[in-house]
């Protein structure tokens, strides 16, 4: 035990019986203060409660069965870890979403190794992509799995950054709809389209992928303009095949299929194809997290994932820095009452994912939540 010091005159204290509940009483040997010593172990209790969070532990393995361990973590279930802006620049940043409920996401960045930056949204719409990029430096490239909005926000946001859509993304679009063994010519060359186009080493190769692709989509377009009548309503006969088209023609137009072949960019070394390590290192963990912990309320789904990026961002601080610089629910609450000027759900709560409500909490100097 460390040497008990007099908060009066700073003499050394000593023992000096206890208290009627128990607690070592103290004497200082000059002025005769009295009085009992309390410890903060605050950061010691959010360590055990981030070993618990982020491994398959069960809370009746916790010490006191689970009970005791509920009251304690109690405390650091209103805490919300945020992303901190290092200001870093990445060559490659990986940007993807997990889905916690129907309209609910935290939309992620990734360098390959550590994770950069997350937001809460209620969909992948472009203000919230946009809303996770602006803090963040424009990479050279960015690998995503072609979600809505992701397009018009990254030429807002990054507008000389290079896009390379997920080659595996695409290619399980197309075989989604068309299926893995198609019944119809026209679905045959298109799925074998589409496991080709995942092969190409050159740009020369890339480039006769591309012309025997829109060589089919001539050959194809008056077979796929046909119509039919089902119950008196006109529809078209080959729906399928038309929804998996624009899976390879919209990435073709935009020019994103084979940014990973770009001799410009690649001077430094090879650039990724698909988005596989956010889909293993980073969404596949988070899974297993929810799964393990299943049974948590919505918003501690949501932190749970935020607790996850956290400890795994470059440098997370130490626990007694987190409970004193990071916002808690009162905090945000706070923010939201001050701040919002965003049109408000039925219950008068904020549209989640609204910039002028997160703003705040995507701080972008090191002060973010003291009110003048």
């Amino acid at each position: 035990m460390k040497r008990v010091k007099c908060p009066c005159c700073g003499a050394a204290m000593r023992r000096n019986g206890r208290t009627t509940a128990g607690a070592q009483r103290w004497r200082c040997e000059s002025c005769g203060a009295s009085g009992t010593v309390s410890y903060d172990d605050s950061a010691a209790r959010l360590g055990e409660f981030l070993a618990w969070l982020l491994s398959k532990a069960t809370q009746a393995d916790m010490p006191g069965r689970g009970r005791t361990f509920r009251r304690l973590a109690a405390d650091f279930w209103p805490i919300w870890p945020m992303p901190e802006p290092t200001g870093e620049v990445h060559r490659v940043l990986f940007l993807d979403g997990i889905w916690l409920a129907r309209s609910l996401v935290v939309l992620i960045a990734y360098d390959g190794e550590r994770v950069v930056s997350w937001y809460m949204a209620q969909s992948e719409t472009s203000r919230a992509w946009e809303a996770l990029m602006s803090p963040i430096p424009a990479p050279d490239v960015v690998v995503c799995d072609g979600g809505t909005g992701f397009a018009s926000a990254v030429r807002r946001a990054w507008p000389r950054t290079r896009v390379q859509r997920c080659l595996f993304h695409a290619f399980s679009q197309v075989r989604r709809y068309a299926t893995s063994r198609p019944k119809l010519q026209a679905g045959r060359e298109l799925y074998a389209l589409s496991v080709e186009f995942m092969r190409p080493d050159t740009l020369r190769q890339a480039d006769w992928w591309v012309e025997r692709y829109l060589q089919r989509c001539g050959f194809w377009a008056d077979f796929l303009e046909g119509v039919s009548y089902v119950d008196g309503r006109r529809q078209f006969t080959h729906e399928r095949l038309r929804k998996a088209r624009p899976s390879l023609s919209r990435p073709v137009s935009a020019g994103t299929l084979f940014t990973y072949l770009d001799p410009g960019l690649t001077a430094e070394g090879p650039l990724p194809r698909t988005d596989n390590p956010i889909e293993g290192g980073v969404n596949a963990q988070l899974r297993d997290i929810l799964r393990n912990h299943r049974g948590l309320s919505l918003m501690r789904r949501v932190k749970a994932v935020f607790w996850w990026c956290y400890m795994h961002t470059e440098n997370p601080r130490p626990a007694r820095e987190i409970l004193r610089s990071m916002p808690t629910d009162d905090d945000i609450g706070l923010l939201c009452r001050t701040y919002t000027v965003a049109p408000k759900r039925e219950d008068g709560g904020p549209e989640w994912g609204d910039r002028a409500v997160w703003e705040e909490l995507h701080h972008r100097d090191p002060y973010p939540f003291w009110l003048d």
